[in-house]
């Protein structure tokens, strides 16, 4: 009988033949991965801020911080005050709200069904500084910016006539508070009812605007 010998390859020549596919497949992989990139990027860095708004007020003369006393029908008392556009924005829809408790008649008309007039304010501007002392608008122009009204209708907030503030700019504001002519009979010394007489109210001004209307700009 023939014997049918079998040749057996050699542990080495195997170890041998997996190295060399190892590095065959690392330098096809080394070819695949290789590859040219490029980058580009601003060398000075662009510098992006937010705009502020800011309202503020300031006397002018004595302002608010004096108490008015004593009115009668058909006084006006003015106060000057001033507000400022503080921010970096410009502002629109200036408005003035007022927040006053106290006697009922001096704030509102037809109260419990009476007649009495109330307290009224008038809002007026000049483009340059009021003079306090005399309330004279020299050398400028006066814009009513609202109309006479009684402080419980500006409890709701109203908007000045020129309601824009540009940023820097100022508004020179004259507030004047009347109580009008009207008609009351004090009897052996008895206030009649629904009087205006002897009353007290404490009021609140609040300025509020918005920041302009937001834009878009190409450069």
């Amino acid at each position: 009988m023939n014997e049918v010998k079998v040749k057996r390859k050699s542990p080495w020549r195997l170890v041998a033949g997996a190295v060399m596919a190892l590095s065959a497949a690392a330098i096809v992989g080394q070819g695949v991965l290789a590859s040219l990139n490029a980058t580009a990027f601003n060398t000075v860095a662009e510098n992006v801020n937010s705009g502020d708004l800011k309202l503020s007020l300031a006397n002018n003369g004595v302002g608010f911080s004096q108490n008015i006393n004593n009115l009668a029908p058909g006084d006006v008392v003015n106060r000057y005050v001033t507000l400022k556009n503080d921010g970096s924005l410009d502002g629109i829809n200036l408005s003035l709200k007022t927040t006053a408790t106290g006697t009922p008649t001096l704030l509102s008309d037809a109260v419990n069904g009476s007649t009495n007039q109330a307290l009224r304010l008038t809002v007026s501007s000049c483009t340059v500084a009021w003079d306090p002392t005399t309330g004279t608008c020299t050398g400028g122009t006066i814009t009513q910016e609202i109309a006479a009204s009684t402080l419980s209708t500006l409890s709701n907030a109203t908007n000045l006539s020129s309601s824009s503030m540009s940023s820097g700019a100022f508004k020179y504001l004259k507030m004047s508070l009347q109580l009008p002519d009207q008609n009351e009979t004090t009897i052996n010394g008895t206030l009649p009812s629904n009087t205006v007489q002897g009353g007290t109210v404490a009021i609140t001004y609040t300025f509020d605007f918005a920041q302009r209307v937001a834009t878009t700009t190409n450069s």
